[in-house]
């Protein structure tokens, strides 16, 4: 998968056909994966590119700055997760004050038939685009009628009545509901950060840990609790405990996240870890003293051992 971040397409100029997908696809869930296995399904009947082309930042940003949500992926995190999709190209489009004003013509013009060449495009059911999210399905069926190039919709991926949605991942999210998300997103929510020196109350209570600084702000950070997680460091991949939000054991400590590596002993400030969140332990609560609060860490620590070892990759049977 080529990655393009560029004013102009770089796409290769010949008669290749160019099927597109365009959107935020914040999260790349599973309603997105539906949309790109169409895309590639479709670029590959045809010898053809498949093409998505996305944002950064994300269109509130620029549009609506107090109504723009946290990112479910950064840029980054979304070019990792596409990584192991069969896509071709992944554009990144900066989405400017001028972009904003594009009509959906325009824009179907300009970005699409004139920089990518695209010959068909794929979209989602509930797609909306254009100056004020004016264009739609039916705005596109008119364009693709007039300008000869070939349009697929994609309904929605159903959880229960429901359709899923980046929205949706997120308010799960928020409110503690781990599993759901991950259902929906087809794989564990994750959080990146470097590791920056703490108050060392996770060593003195016998259970170190990692104090991550998530780079960017824009990152959506789930709900106050302790969680089970595998986490990625320049060591390997190790089980671990995560704390995200207040200490309120110790009414001066500031919020924090922060990770317990199981039979882990080595000291990462400066390094990046990489956290796949995978199971809801408990809130975080107040203990009446740093020994209670140890004594719950060692429960919880135990708690993620049972859980997360039947997640290990299994031994071959012989």
């Amino acid at each position: 998968m080529t990655v393009i971040r560029s004013r102009r397409s770089g796409l290769p100029r010949d008669d290749c056909p160019v099927v597109v997908t365009v959107g935020t696809f914040d999260g790349v869930h599973r309603g997105h994966w539906r949309v790109l296995e169409e895309v590639c399904e479709r670029a590959s009947a045809r010898g053809g590119r498949s093409v998505l082309v996305t944002f950064d930042p994300h269109p509130l940003r620029v549009v609506r700055p107090e109504a723009a949500p946290p990112l479910l992926t950064t840029p980054d995190e979304k070019k990792a997760v596409l990584a192991s999709s069969r896509l071709d190209y992944l554009v990144f489009l900066a989405f400017t004050p001028e972009l904003r004003e594009f009509s959906p013509r325009r824009f179907v013009d300009e970005v699409l038939v004139r920089r990518l060449g695209m010959s068909h495009l794929v979209i989602g059911y509930d797609h909306g685009f254009g100056r004020g999210r004016s264009g739609d399905v039916n705005t596109l069926r008119a364009i693709a009628a007039e300008r000869g190039f070939q349009l697929d919709v994609v309904q929605a991926v159903q959880s229960g009545p429901a359709a899923v949605s980046s929205s949706s991942i997120r308010r799960a999210l928020l409110e503690g509901r781990l599993a759901d998300a991950n259902r929906w997103l087809g794989r564990p929510y994750s959080l990146s950060g470097t590791v920056v020196r703490g108050d060392g109350r996770g060593q003195d209570l016998g259970f170190p840990t990692a104090n991550l600084h998530v780079a960017g702000t824009d990152k959506l950070i789930p709900a106050q609790g302790i969680y089970a997680c595998f986490a990625t460091v320049p060591q390997g991949r190790f089980m671990g405990a995560l704390h995200i939000g207040e200490r309120p054991t110790f009414p001066d400590a500031s919020a924090s996240v922060e990770v317990h590596l199981l039979d882990f002993n080595a000291d990462l400030c400066g390094q990046t870890i990489h956290v796949d969140m995978i199971e809801y332990l408990r809130p975080v609560v107040a203990f009446a003293s740093a020994a209670a609060l140890a004594d719950q860490m060692r429960g919880d620590v135990a708690h993620t051992r049972k859980l997360l070892e039947r997640r290990l990759f299994p031994v071959p049977v012989t």
